[in-house]
């Protein structure tokens, strides 16, 4: 019964793991971004078109669909930018007005089925491919890595809300 459990990996610093994470998550980005460049063009979408897809689509799967006005403040544009873009989206097909199911004055921003079905069109291959080399994976494993990912993701968010907003400086936001 004393037996070591022999770890699958060699012990490694804590630092150095937490660099290598640091990377990795950089990669990631960087991958996503390209992929999600591919299916922008392959549907005639500008840039952020595509951001505010991945906003509405983030957003909904945490269960607190988003405003217009939300959506401006997260991408960083203006108000009127953001009506003309989800005009755009919603003359495309992608997006709609979805009426508040507690106060009808609150329109969140949805998927339409059609946007849904070119999503899962083009991303569905992906979703199969993250699957399989998961596979092997023992839940364990997955559900730490999950951890990591929220705990990144929440320092991420927590940072960003710290930030100067454009054209003030760190003094002026109080950072300094």
């Amino acid at each position: 019964m004393g037996e070591d459990i022999a770890e699958p990996y060699p012990a490694v610093d804590r630092t150095e793991l937490q660099t290598e994470i640091a990377r990795d998550l950089r990669a990631l980005t960087a991958i996503s971004e390209q992929i999600g460049h591919v299916f922008a063009r392959s549907n005639n979408l500008r840039p952020n078109d595509f951001r505010a897809l991945m906003h509405v689509a983030t957003a909904d799967a945490e269960g607190a669909p988003v405003t217009a006005g939300q959506l401006s403040k997260l991408m960083g544009v203006s108000a009127p930018a953001v009506t003309y873009l989800v005009e755009r989206m919603i003359e495309s097909g992608h997006l709609a007005r979805v009426p508040d199911a507690t106060d009808r004055r609150r329109v969140h921003l949805g998927y339409t089925e059609d946007g849904m079905a070119v999503a899962a069109g083009f991303f569905g291959p992906l979703s199969a491919r993250v699957r399989a080399a998961l596979a092997d994976l023992p839940d364990s494993d997955l559900a730490a890595a999950h951890r990591v990912l929220v705990g990144v993701t929440a320092a991420l968010r927590e940072f960003y809300t710290e930030l100067p907003e454009p054209g003030q400086s760190a003094d002026q936001h109080g950072t300094g």
